[in-house]
């Protein structure tokens, strides 16, 4: 690991000025940042903790939305009463995020501004058509991840809450890495108020939605018609673990699963 200075906020504006001072990094839960830095793939001068900042904490339901704080933790979003009273697949998908110590440590507003291809926030973001507020504005699902590990956010820029509109039903399933645990493929399918949204993670370069299983399910919202859904592979991953003739294989295979877990 190289030699880094490390900065407390005591407040959101104060941790956006150290970033834009520094060109330094936000350190959320760690879970992502600190695994690169100890293997030296990142290199910032800089890391800025924001975990004293208690306005970036928190689950609450204003209306027809849930909103969480950025740095709520995994745990605290699948044991949240709220959450599973409301969204009970957000809940869900949270508990199965890695181990225990990366649901205790890691948060939903790390996890989203990473934007790693195989986690699951994305998938839920984008399924649930969220909306991602930061220090500066707010953005949706759909503008804000941009590429492998891309997003909109600006470098002085921080994601302070999550808004997720309460769907009509909603449910995640993945296929886990046996090892680390993230999504080989993970398939969020949501009946919102303007329609079916199905967001995949895992099985390209960033979380994506599949138009053909929407459709699909917009004309019948069975298991047998997500079942029948053809994914093309061109344009999925290709590693180790899964071929992309496997991973088009399983989007429809968990797109399946998860509208029999609607109900």
């Amino acid at each position: 690991m190289y030699t880094f200075e490390l900065r407390k906020a005591q407040s959101v504006s104060d941790a956006a000025a150290i970033l834009a001072q520094t060109a330094g990094k936000p350190l959320a839960g760690g879970q992502t940042l600190i695994a690169a830095m100890k293997f030296r793939l990142a290199q910032p001068g800089t890391l800025v903790d924001l975990s004293g900042i208690a306005e970036l904490k928190g689950i609450r339901r204003e209306g027809d939305t849930i909103v969480i704080g950025a740095m709520t933790t995994h745990a605290e979003v699948a044991a949240s009463d709220v959450v599973k009273t409301a969204i009970p697949a957000l809940a869900s998908l949270a508990a199965v995020i890695g181990d225990r110590q990366v649901r205790n440590m890691g948060t939903i507003g790390g996890s989203i501004a990473n934007n790693d291809p195989a986690a699951c926030y994305p998938a839920g973001a984008l399924g649930l058509n969220a909306t991602i507020v930061t220090n500066k504005r707010q953005l949706s699902a759909e503008a804000f991840f941009k590429g492998m590990y891309q997003t909109d956010l600006a470098a002085d820029e921080l994601i302070t809450a999550l808004k997720f509109p309460i769907p009509r039903k909603a449910a995640y399933e993945k296929f886990r890495n046996p090892a680390s645990r993230f999504a080989l493929v993970g398939v969020f399918v949501a009946e919102t108020q303007q329609g079916v949204r199905v967001a995949v993670t895992g099985a390209a370069g960033s979380v994506f939605r599949s138009k053909p299983l929407e459709d699909a399910l917009a004309k019948n919202f069975t298991a047998d018609a997500a079942k029948a859904v053809k994914i093309e592979s061109s344009g999925l991953n290709n590693d180790l673990h899964a071929s992309p003739e496997y991973r088009a294989h399983l989007i429809p295979v968990l797109a399946a699963r998860a509208v029999t877990k609607c109900g």
